[in-house]
């Protein structure tokens, strides 16, 4: 595995040769790159750990990594790249750690997800849209509102909330609107609603609504009122203030909330209607959605699949395609949305169940991963998914910034990791002719 190396006596500013330090000998630019990569890990490990200690559920083991991992990538620290692979690895580990921490959190306070079809249209009323990723934040909002005709309409990774039962029994969470984190600026100003960021992924806003934005718990804006602990008065003065939306149904309605527990609860059918050849291929699609025009690969990917075949989808790259309809096989639903981007642990229990019923490897299974790429919990998922072992990923639409041609290679060579070309040539490629 080794990376390209040579002897390093100190760190310095770098360029693409080295150190810019005429006769002393600098960091070599892989070095700085893995190091960025494995920040970018760490931030995605503690995204996740912050949610669940929010629900009071703590970890030492991760905590006491976040401190070891972190303190590596000090100047004058560590300048062996293969560690630093090996680092990388160790903080997927960590990652199926956190990710299993907070699915635990989530399932234990709010239950665990069911399918649950979820309005994409408007109620009469004021209304709140509510973006990010906490749940917490969510459910206290959802509390104070009872009783009042301000609705709440969950965006993006918020979609998920939907299938907790101890979630969607409030009477005023009523539908989603939007798809993925980037279409803030068009969708809010759209709506004439207060909006409550809660976590990462939220825009600096326009003036257009810039008055009626707020943030809560780790996410704050320039200029934006900022909720400290879980009082949202201000939040739901602002919504009675503004028009009420109308009575508008949707033209689709989505549905979210597939978890473990339901999907493996069908892995004796899945299994029969793959020995019968009914069901030939799994596929993960979905990720850290980009706002880029290449991004339409992953839609076209999907519409482009044998009937026979079965995707999973999550995170904000679920958006590209959870509103096909693409019917079921048997009664088994052709697209199964498991989450947000920390219920990639969701996907991975689904496989290893799978891989259990069928007596294989979870490397031995009909599974292909295709997933779009954007930000720093999706790093720390992809090294995730390499520590398990997992191979073949396609990975889109670009590679990520830190990567460079001896990182690259070790991807490669390793894990037979792929940059998506065409849905043609990719479906193709995985499937051949069965």
């Amino acid at each position: 595995m080794a990376l390209n190396m040579f002897c390093y006596q100190c760190s310095q500013t770098l360029n693409g040769e080295g150190c810019t330090v005429s006769g002393v000998c600098g960091k070599q630019p892989t070095v700085a790159r893995l190091q960025d990569n494995l920040i970018y890990i760490l931030k995605g490990i503690s995204a996740y750990y912050y949610h669940a200690r929010e629900l009071g559920y703590v970890d030492e083991e991760i905590a006491a990594y976040l401190g070891k991992g972190l303190y590596s990538t000090l100047t004058n620290v560590n300048f062996d790249g293969d560690d630093f692979v090996k680092l990388a690895l160790e903080a997927g580990q960590m990652n199926y750690k956190v990710m299993k921490l907070l699915k635990k959190a989530h399932i234990e306070t709010y239950g665990e997800p069911t399918p649950a079809e979820v309005e994409t249209g408007t109620k009469e009323g004021h209304a709140i849209i509510v973006t990010g990723h906490n749940m917490k934040a969510l459910e206290e909002l959802l509390k104070q509102v009872e009783g009042t005709d301000v609705y709440v309409y969950t965006h993006s990774e918020m979609l998920p909330a939907h299938g907790y039962p101890g979630l969607r029994k409030y009477k005023n969470l009523a539908g989603n609107l939007g798809g993925a984190w980037y279409d803030q600026r068009e969708l809010f100003a759209k709506y004439p609603a207060a909006i409550l960021g809660t976590s990462n992924c939220v825009l600096i806003p326009p003036a257009s609504y810039k008055d009626r934005m707020f943030t809560t718990s780790i996410a704050q804006l320039p200029g934006v009122k900022h909720i400290d602990g879980y009082d949202y008065s201000e939040v739901i003065a602002k919504a009675k203030s503004l028009p009420k939306l109308p009575e508008q149904p949707g033209t689709y309605k989505l549905t979210t909330g597939f978890s473990t527990g339901v999907v493996t609860s069908l892995a004796g059918k899945i299994k029969e209607l793959v020995e019968a050849g009914k069901i030939k291929h799994f596929f993960v699609v979905g990720g850290c959605d980009t706002p880029t025009k290449r991004g339409t690969y992953y839609r076209e990917f999907v519409e482009k699949l044998p009937q026979d075949t079965i995707v999973i989808t999550l995170a904000c790259g679920k958006f590209r395609i959870n509103d096909l309809q693409l019917g079921d096989i048997d009664g088994i639903p052709r697209l199964l949305d498991v989450g947000q981007c920390n219920d990639a642990i969701v996907a991975l229990e689904i496989a290893m169940a799978l891989a259990d019923t069928f007596g294989v490897q979870v490397t031995d299974l009909p599974l292909s991963l295709v997933l779009t790429w954007m930000e720093q919990k999706a790093v720390a998922i992809f090294w995730t998914l390499l520590s398990l072992g997992m191979k073949g990923i396609y990975l889109g639409p670009i590679l990520p910034a830190w990567i460079n041609k001896d990182i690259l290679d070790v991807l490669v060579n390793n894990y037979n990791v792929k940059l998506i070309g065409t849905p043609e040539e990719d479906i193709k490629q995985i499937l051949g002719t069965y």
